[in-house]
């Protein structure tokens, strides 16, 4: 405990036992042992007996000189880190190493860490001591951690691993929330409420203003997402760097290069929309990467596979397009779609890119803006003529039904191609927003086969299921509930258990709307093999019990659901012979 003390000429216990075993007058020993080691204060002498008269022991009077003593100090050694003087961080070394044989006594270390943590540069063999002792290591400042840190990648890895896997649980452990909602989903949170979690906080604090730590943290989350494919990573890149942006670490902003476009993006995110400005400052960004410059690409398209960046770029494609029908306007005209298309490409070759490590924008593919968006258009058209014939006199009705299949060209995109698949998902999206029943019936089919499964990915399945609570009443009908389920989630949940598990989240908080007969089949249907994982388990339990509880005690009529969708109105300009419905 008292380790250290006979360097520094300081009398320790050992001391003291081996004078009371070789004297021959223990008391007067004993005090001469307190006289040389007490205070060396001539005046306090007098002053020590009036405390024996109260009764105060001497320990515990040296104890609370000690504690005021040593705070007084760490004051001191703050204060003096925070001066102007020159010679400042040499007086902390020269405490350093006067008070570093002491590190290991409890009541001398806050002392030592305090200096530590003070240094800019602690010196190596200290550093080397501070690393090679655990519960040294422990307690030390992260001011002093980064220092070992940065000389030391597989330690840093070793203290990031733990927090990066818990950043992917909680993204995933959102997807799979058992609250579905349209208001509330995944994408709900704004940039700055993300960058309020845990795992983001810390590791801002980890790197602090050291641009090499942030480096190995960026290096980890480009091998991990190279391993995993997993897009979470994606989005801690970009809410990483928006941190420090938050807190002013301009020593690390000024020089990552995308911390101009990340910042702007950033701010379309907020808005979940690109407006044209923001849309022409990304374009000069993108359009501004220089000869001998192309590896920044490939974090521009991790910047851009973030989902809220891609959910964000989607949406005002979709809004783009709405605007596009109201002004009778061809897709390939609108150069605010093609940068959408262009960003949205570049964001999901990131994966590619990275791996192949050829850093050069990946061409979008002409047809989808001169056939896959015309055919998308046209399924709009065929929506709002049928719902203009509905509203028709009687006399004035052709017998014009509902068309059940989709254009060629759709269905082809929809398998071939990554950024028509993702247009054509949130298309789907849009047509449940709007409670077009109708309209869904004939797009669900298409999703049964689409570019890498795209359609059976947790981010679209969390927000159809979110979407399908708007039309929770179409669930009393056999046909909704055959295109719903025999017509889509049902044709991949044995292979996916992502599917299944989805499929199982959308019945718990569906399942007092669906027919009886289609109920009692689907809980037969969905019962879980015994390999199942057991979050797949727990939600098959939570049903059949809320049937059993609904069994006993039939349900109060529920309230109509709110018709406030979350979305900013958009006005579409009218003519003769444009639709006057939003797609």
């Amino acid at each position: 405990m008292f380790a250290g003390l006979p360097e520094l000429g300081i009398s320790n216990g050992e001391d003291l036992k081996e004078t009371l075993t070789n004297c021959t007058e223990p008391l007067k020993a004993i005090d001469q042992f307190q006289t040389e080691n007490g205070i060396l204060l001539p005046t306090l002498q007098s002053a020590l007996p009036f405390l024996d008269l109260h009764g105060t022991p001497r320990l515990e009077f040296h104890q609370s000189v000690f504690d005021e003593l040593r705070d007084k100090l760490m004051e001191r050694v703050a204060t003096i880190a925070e001066g102007k003087e020159e010679d400042r961080y040499g007086k902390l070394e020269e405490l350093l190493e006067k008070s570093f044989p002491l590190v290991k006594m409890p009541s001398i270390q806050p002392v030592v860490m305090q200096v530590l943590k003070h240094l800019p540069k602690v010196p190596e063999k200290k550093l080397k001591q501070v690393m090679a002792d655990k519960e040294l290591y422990k307690v030390c400042a992260v001011e002093v951690k980064r220092q070992i840190w940065q000389d030391n990648q597989a330690l840093f890895g070793d203290e990031v691993s733990p927090l990066l896997k818990q950043y992917i649980v909680e993204k995933e452990a959102a997807l799979f929330s058992n609250d579905l909602s349209v208001l509330h989903n995944f994408f709900s949170p704004s940039p700055k409420t993300r960058r309020q979690g845990e795992v983001v906080l810390k590791l801002t604090q980890m790197i602090g203003k050291n641009v090499k730590l942030y480096d190995m943290v960026l290096q980890f989350l480009r091998t991990l997402f190279l391993r995993t494919r997993n897009v979470h990573y994606c989005t801690l890149r970009a809410e990483l760097l928006m941190s420090l942006h938050d807190l002013d670490i301009s020593e690390i902003c000024s020089v990552d290069p995308c911390h101009k476009f990340t910042w702007c993006l950033d701010a379309c995110i907020r808005e979940k929309f690109v407006d044209a400005k923001r849309a022409r400052e990304l374009q000069g960004f993108l359009d501004g990467v220089k000869k001998g410059q192309e590896r920044v690409l490939g974090d521009l398209s991790m910047i851009l596979c973030d989902p809220f960046a891609s959910n964000t770029l989607v949406l005002s494609t979709v809004r783009n397009l709405q605007e596009l029908l109201g002004q009778d306007a061809l897709p390939r005209d609108s150069p605010d779609l093609l940068l959408l298309l262009r960003m949205l490409s570049l964001g999901q070759g990131a994966w590619d890119m990275i791996d192949s490590q050829v850093f050069k924008e990946p061409r979008l593919e002409l047809e989808v803006v001169t056939r896959f968006l015309p055919a998308m258009l046209s399924v709009v058209v065929d929506d709002y003529t049928f719902t203009v014939e509905q509203k028709l006199p009687s006399e004035e009705k052709t017998s014009l039904t509902y068309p059940t299949t989709l254009p060629d060209a759709f269905n082809k995109y929809l398998q071939e191609n990554r950024v028509a698949c993702e247009m054509g998902l949130y298309y789907v999206l849009h047509i449940a927003k709007q409670r077009n029943k109708n309209a869904l019936q004939r797009l669900l089919p298409a999703l049964v086969e689409t570019h890498n499964d795209m359609a059976f990915g947790d981010i679209f399945l969390h927000l159809l299921t979110g979407h399908l609570t708007l039309l929770s009443d179409e669930f009393g009908t056999d046909e909704f509930c055959a295109a719903v389920f025999d017509g889509f989630l049902l044709t991949s949940f044995s292979s996916k258990e992502n599917v299944h598990r989805h499929t199982l989240r959308l019945l718990l908080h569906l399942h007092h709307k669906v027919l009886p007969s289609r109920l009692e089949a689907l809980v037969k249907t969905l019962e879980p093999p015994k390999q199942s994982s057991d979050p797949v388990k727990e939600l098959y339990t939570q049903l059949t019990e809320k049937l059993e509880a609904q069994k006993k005690s039939p349900p109060q009529p529920a309230e109509a659901p709110s018709l406030d969708l979350g979305l900013h109105p958009v006005t579409v300009p009218t003519t003769a012979s444009a639709p006057t419905t939003p797609i």
